[in-house]
């Protein structure tokens, strides 16, 4: 006899019942996604998991604390059978059969009326793939992850793609870094008619644009009697109100010393549609990435990121350091390396142990990254004599040398 392959369908279950018998991780893995699709979910299970409990508590399902009873299957839309007794699997399954109701079964795919696909979703797609025959997960997931992944990040674009909005896009890039981006982001760039980059944006990212993709080097806009700032803003506003898709790349998070609400608000005034996507900020993955945990058990409750771009007796300096060297966690210096050695001075002059570790992260993510520790005292010389460069970032506390620790 030929195996006939399942017939795929996408269900509506708003306001349905759905019956799932079994609180373990199956249970767990599943529920989320008929939460999501609206559905009228009650679990039948003597325990469940600390997640699927605490799902029961927010109101999110219906918990009835005890074994499967004949019956519980009536006015059901659809069935989830997921617990670890074989004989009680088929004895729901039977009564599922007979009430016809479309029914899954985690022990037994087999003898199930219903399979879950591997399921996605980017921008209002769903994805959900299954093999043909009996159900193969593995295979399921890595071709559903392999189609999303390329939905999302542009490299696999359908036919009749939504049509791209005007406006700008705010994308925080992250460190450097481009597998550091995130899936919004990328999407955006994939579908971006205009780039204009920061210097400190991931770089290797601009070289997967198409061709027809403009790309703007913010450093290189001609500022004339513009301030550096202004004229970005002006170059954002000119591409959007001519029809165009325009993503602003910066480096780290729009909004961690990125002038990204500057930027809003220029768009804003001239009633220009603004998409703001967070980035991971540069101030706790490049410690990240050189071993250094900004907070730590034991060591750091707290930390504190500050810009580092004007000196502590820079009059424009809104930075309390007094403040700050009392504090007995973790300080992330960013855009401090020519200014460090004042930094450490006024620092210490407010009572912080001089002899408190520091590690300067340059080129943090990325190939180039490299790692130069020092103490607070000795910082200013050891990054002139290792000629630290910009970009990086500066780590204060005793977390720099956790790791070094049995």
């Amino acid at each position: 006899m030929v195996e006939h392959p399942a017939y795929p369908v996408g269900l509506r279950l708003t306001g349905r019942r759905v019956v799932v018998v079994g609180g373990g991780q199956v249970a767990q893995r599943r529920l989320p996604a008929l939460i999501a699709a609206g559905a009228d979910v009650t679990l039948v299970s003597p325990s469940a998991t600390p997640s699927v409990e605490a799902m029961a508590d927010a109101g999110e399902i219906r918990w009835e604390r005890r074994r499967f009873q004949d019956g519980d299957l009536a006015d059901t839309w659809y069935a989830l059978v997921a617990t670890a007794d074989t004989e009680a699997n088929e004895r729901i399954s039977a009564e599922a059969e007979r009430s016809r109701v479309w029914c899954v079964r985690a022990d037994d795919a087999t003898a199930a009326t219903a399979w879950t696909p591997a399921t996605g979703r980017s921008e209002g797609v769903t994805v959900a793939v299954l093999t043909t025959d009996t159900p193969d997960p593995r295979r399921s997931a890595a071709i559903r992850d392999a189609i999303v992944e390329g939905l999302r990040d542009g490299t696999l674009v359908a036919p009749q793609q939504r049509t791209r909005t005007p406006g700008v896009a705010l994308v925080g890039g992250g460190p450097g870094d481009p597998d550091l981006i995130t899936v919004r982001g990328r999407r955006l760039l994939a579908e971006a008619d205009v780039v204009i980059a920061d210097r400190l944006g991931p770089r290797d990212l601009l070289d997967e644009l198409p061709p027809h993709v403009e790309v703007i080097d913010a450093a290189k806009i001609p500022y004339g009697r513009f301030m550096a700032q202004e004229a970005i803003n002006n170059a954002l506003i000119e591409h959007a109100k001519a029809g165009k898709a325009v993503v602003r790349l910066k480096g780290g998070d729009p909004y961690v010393f990125g002038r990204g609400m500057e930027e809003l608000q220029a768009l804003a005034v001239e009633g220009i549609t603004c998409t703001v996507v967070p980035g991971i900020s540069s101030s706790i993955s490049v410690p990240g990435a050189a071993g250094i945990p900004v907070t730590h058990r034991g060591v750091a409750h707290e930390f504190t990121v500050v810009s580092g771009h004007v000196g502590p007796d820079d009059p424009r300096s809104l930075v309390d350091w007094k403040s700050l060297a009392q504090l007995r966690g973790t300080l992330v210096v960013l855009m401090g390396v020519d200014k460090i050695g004042a930094i450490a001075e006024a620092l210490v002059a407010h009572g912080k142990d001089p002899a408190t570790p520091v590690a300067l992260v340059q080129e943090g993510t990325t190939a180039a990254q490299r790692r130069v520790d020092a103490t607070l005292g000795s910082v200013g010389e050891v990054a002139r004599a290792e000629e630290v460069k910009p970009p990086a970032v500066i780590v204060i506390g005793d977390v720099v040398t956790v790791n070094d620790r049995p």
